[in-house]
């Protein structure tokens, strides 16, 4: 029999922090040492995720400095960094942030971050002592480029995405308020996305001559979860060639899959799989790729690069199935 991990969670009272819990709980190989919370110390965790009534006991604790073998961190974006600094943990403890303060490189206290998207560099994430989880657009957009990257054929990107309202996190902000996304859809961030530098990172790092653009407008959609992206370039491959390369790259890799039928959001919803479908209009290749952006897109990834660091099976503890319905 496998032996138990120990794990906390820091900031466990967000989206990002009750899916990752509510994978833990059903982990075989995991023990929750404990949940921290500023915001909701001592009460129970049930209070904010009501979907783990009947799963767990466990209250909201103010200390993080107990000894874990792996600690997620499901912090506000600039939190993270300033926790690692202020706080000493343990040399063997791995950390996984799930925030995007080391996507870039960062590192702090002696901690380095390893970029954790497995269909990227699984390898250097079997070895890594620290996680910087990869963001959701970033994931999903990557996704639908990587093997013409590593082919040397990427080049000039425009990228169109909708994400669902708990992309925005927990807090009440005027554009997750009901009333106004219902029915509606909007624009933000066009061409200045806060993932971009980690995409441009990962695919300069593939096919080093590529200095043209990825353009990308994000939406906001009229819905809970989900990204659906739709990525455009020129190509002189054909169809048959260009599914030929991305079957054979996602090949060994479990949770990406290239459907040669067209995709719609509910087959990957509350799962973490990411589902490709190409299309060949002329001169231009479309790939339309889809994420949970709370799963493959957070909190899913973050499990399987846990996995990854602890020698499990990369698949343990993720094998779900989406809602089709």
């Amino acid at each position: 029999m496998t032996k138990k991990i120990n794990v906390g969670i820091i900031g466990g009272a967000g989206y990002t922090g009750g899916e990752t819990l509510r994978l833990l709980f059903n982990h075989p190989h995991v023990e929750i040492a404990f949940v921290q919370s500023r915001s909701q110390a001592g009460k129970p965790v049930t209070s904010t995720h009501a979907d783990l009534v009947g799963e767990t006991d466990l209250t909201y604790s103010t200390d993080f400095n107990k000894p874990v073998d792996v600690l997620f961190l499901c912090l506000s974006h600039g939190e993270s960094k300033k926790l690692v600094a202020e706080n000493k943990f343990s040399d063997n403890t791995r950390i996984i942030d799930l925030g995007n303060d080391f996507r870039l490189g960062d590192s702090v206290a002696g901690r380095e971050f390893i970029y954790g998207l497995p269909e990227f560099q699984r390898n250097k994430i079997k070895t890594a002592k620290n996680i910087a989880n990869p963001g959701c657009f970033a994931t999903t957009i990557q996704l639908g480029l990587l093997p013409l990257a590593e082919a040397g054929l990427l080049k000039e990107v425009h990228t169109t995405g909708i994400t669902g309202s708990t992309g925005a996190g927990q807090k009440l902000q005027e554009t997750t308020h009901f009333s106004w996304r219902a029915n509606n859809i909007s624009a933000y961030k066009t061409l200045t996305h806060q993932h971009l530098g980690e995409i441009n990172q990962t695919l300069k790092s593939l096919q080093p001559g590529f200095s043209e653009d990825v353009n990308f407008i994000p939406w906001r959609g009229d819905f809970t979860r989900g990204i659906f992206v739709t990525s455009v370039l020129e190509s002189k491959l054909s169809l048959e060639e260009a599914n030929k390369l991305f079957k054979e790259f996602y090949a060994s890799h479990p949770f990406t899959h290239v459907s040669n039928e067209m995709i719609d959001l509910k087959q990957v919803v509350n799962t973490n799989k990411c589902l490709l479908h190409l299309e060949k209009v002329g001169k231009k290749l479309v790939i339309h790729s889809i994420t949970d952006n709370l799963l493959k897109g957070a909190s899913g990834q973050a499990i399987q690069n846990m996995d990854l660091m602890c020698g499990f099976e990369e698949t343990e503890g993720l094998k779900l199935k989406g809602s089709g319905c």
